[in-house]
């Protein structure tokens, strides 16, 4: 049996990788923080294709939650082999304009939680000395988009806490690696103006959106042993956007 703590995973890209992980063969903990319909909707999905897990309420921005969790986790499996850092927010604005309650909740959010998750997780890893930890970027982390200075200073941070991760906790067995979508198919792009999914479709070589599904085969691939000497790594899953 292997374990899997995916956050945010309710919806979208988290959602996406729940499932998947879940038809691997993990033991899938589904992660909300409100939508715990949506969630228990995602674990059906999962045991409905053979798998099984549990869904766990938890702020991941508060480390007492964070620290209850990944104890309780443990505490029921006996094991963490794998955390998904995915819970985020985007919250778009020009500096100008920038709400100070939206900068602090993006960064509590986006840079707190994946530092308490991945603390907490690789203190249960520690003892087998084993684990993956595959943090959720973006390709805002890297490409410079206007009004996203915010959420692109979050995913800039994951990317080098990445790294730095992944040369502490090597000499534990633990890889850390991340996954940096484009634009997926989510709520956030369905909610978008057919003019302005236009304006983005034309800055894609592929001349399509990501499927969240599509992030989920790269995190369960970079999850499995296929991937066992990479660490460190920022994958890029944009259709070309950064090109």
């Amino acid at each position: 049996m292997k374990v899997a703590v995916v956050t945010g995973a309710s919806r979208g890209i988290g959602r996406a990788c729940a499932i998947r992980l879940g038809k691997e063969g993990y033991t899938v903990v589904v992660n909300y923080s409100r939508s715990e319909a949506e969630a228990q909707s995602a674990l059906d999905e999962i045991r409905s294709a053979g798998g099984d897990g549990i869904i766990y309420k938890a702020d991941v921005s508060d480390l007492a939650q964070v620290k209850q969790m990944m104890r309780d986790v443990d505490k029921q499996f006996g094991q963490i082999d794998l955390l998904v850092n995915n819970a985020g927010i985007v919250r778009d604005s020009f500096l100008l304009a920038l709400n100070m309650n939206d900068l602090d909740s993006c960064l509590d959010l986006n840079v707190k939680g994946y530092f308490y998750c991945a603390q907490q997780a690789a203190l249960k890893m520690f003892r087998r000395k084993q684990g993956v930890i595959i943090n959720m970027s973006s390709v805002s982390g890297e490409l410079a988009l206007a009004g996203q200075s915010v959420y692109s200073a979050t995913k800039g941070a994951v990317n080098s806490l990445t790294r730095v991760l992944a040369k502490e906790l090597g000499a534990k067995g633990i890889r850390v690696n991340a996954v940096a979508p484009g634009f997926i198919e989510t709520e956030m792009i369905n909610a978008l103006s057919d003019d302005k999914k236009k304006e983005y479709l034309d800055t894609i070589p592929l001349h399509r959106f990501g499927r969240a599904e599509e992030v989920a085969e790269v995190v369960a691939a970079l999850a499995g042993d296929g991937f066992a000497y990479m660490t460190g790594q920022v994958i890029t899953l944009d259709g070309g956007i950064a090109l």
